[in-house]
């Protein structure tokens, strides 16, 4: 009998897992809620582990019966023809909602539900026209009728053609010195010990942290924590000079990764006063930290404030706790500045992902099929 052990974060997934591996003939054994990841004890996430098991030479039943039972079950087929009847009726819901609306149209139907859904995703409308545009020239030229499956791929294409000229880098060999600036709340402080976890355990470096974010205790007590659990020096420092003697102390670290203050985003002086604090030159760098979940207006304002601070890419954070995606192509190609990396938990250090163009474009596109 072959007995084996599955994972996964929901039961159906894992049976999924399993009939895929075993077959429909498997036999569940045992079924239970384990912890998994965080570090040491530490923000761990719950996931599903079954035991299942296969018997290559079963006893015999009657054939009858097996005949019965496989004419009882659901063909694939079936399965997936039913997958595509519900999505066509999605999209013919769409169609009649689009013509019930008596707005202009500015495309032919499957087009127009394209642009709509760009603009759902909050892309900005001068970048939803601009790709709707390119979809349509490039399938007209190339004969081909609107067909909602080859619009979204080529919707696709045309966003990773727009961002694949900037820079999506992350952490080089070369930065030494790294700060993370952004408001408060977008969860600096967790992105920050993801990348030094995801330092350690994979490129084996030295790390060292710094903190300037004195305004808020549980800040300072956050960090400590990750601190010890990552079990590396922490500087906390109120003044220019705390921080260069930081500097100074960790000099034979690998990795200063430095905690700046989250403090309200619009006020110009808190700005200037970390524009001073940041060093420069090829072993410094600083990324902003901005939240999905965040309006569109309000992550244009931000980025605007920051603007003198040497920025060199962008990360975005609770990509898990929402739909909407368009947001990072709008301040991307706004200021022609990368996303170097994304988060989309609490779990330290699972929840990082560098990003790409093919990530966005997968984020933006892939929500269609769920709306």
């Amino acid at each position: 009998m072959k007995v084996k052990k599955y994972t996964g974060p929901t039961m159906p997934q894992v049976m999924n897992e399993i009939r895929k591996e075993l077959g429909p003939e498997a036999v569940i054994l045992n079924s239970k809620e384990i912890q998994h990841g965080g570090i040491f004890g530490f923000l761990k996430k719950k996931r599903i582990e079954v035991v299942a098991a296969l018997d290559p030479d079963p006893l015999p039943i009657n054939q009858d019966k097996r005949n019965n039972a496989i004419n009882q079950s659901v063909p694939s087929t079936d399965i997936d023809t039913t997958a595509v009847v519900l999505q066509e009726v999605k999209h013919l819901k769409k169609m009649v909602a689009l013509q019930s609306q008596g707005e202009k149209e500015n495309y032919q139907p499957d087009y127009q539900i394209a642009y709509q859904y760009l603009l759902d995703q909050e892309v900005d409308h001068r970048y939803a026209e601009d790709i709707i545009n390119a979809v349509v020239k490039k399938q007209e030229s190339n004969g081909i009728e609107p067909d909602m499956k080859q619009i979204l791929r080529t919707i696709k294409e045309e966003i990773n053609t727009r961002l694949s000229g900037l820079a999506f880098e992350g952490i080089t060999k070369d930065n030494k010195i790294v700060h993370f600036v952004g408001p408060t709340g977008v969860g600096k402080t967790t992105t920050l010990a993801k990348i030094a976890a995801n330092s350690m355990l994979k490129h084996h470096k030295r790390v060292a942290f710094i903190t300037a974010d004195t305004y808020r205790i549980a800040a300072i007590e956050q960090l400590k924590t990750y601190a010890q659990i990552l079990d590396v020096p922490m500087e906390v420092v109120y003044t220019n000079e705390d921080y260069q003697d930081a500097i100074q102390q960790f000099a034979e670290y690998d990795l200063i990764l430095v905690d700046t203050a989250g403090r309200n985003f619009r006020d110009a002086q808190y700005v200037a006063e970390l524009e001073k604090g940041l060093g420069t030159g090829q072993e410094h760098a600083t990324y902003l930290v901005l939240s999905l979940t965040a309006k569109p207006k309000d992550l244009t304002e931000i980025y605007q404030q920051f603007y003198h601070v040497p920025i060199k890419g962008l990360i975005f954070t609770k990509v898990d706790e929402t739909r909407q995606y368009g947001s990072m192509i709008n301040i991307v190609l706004d200021n022609q500045i990368g996303i170097s990396y994304l988060t989309n938990g609490q779990d330290v250090p699972d929840d990082l992902s560098h990003a790409s163009p093919g990530i966005i474009s997968d984020l933006i596109v892939g929500g269609y099929d769920h709306e």
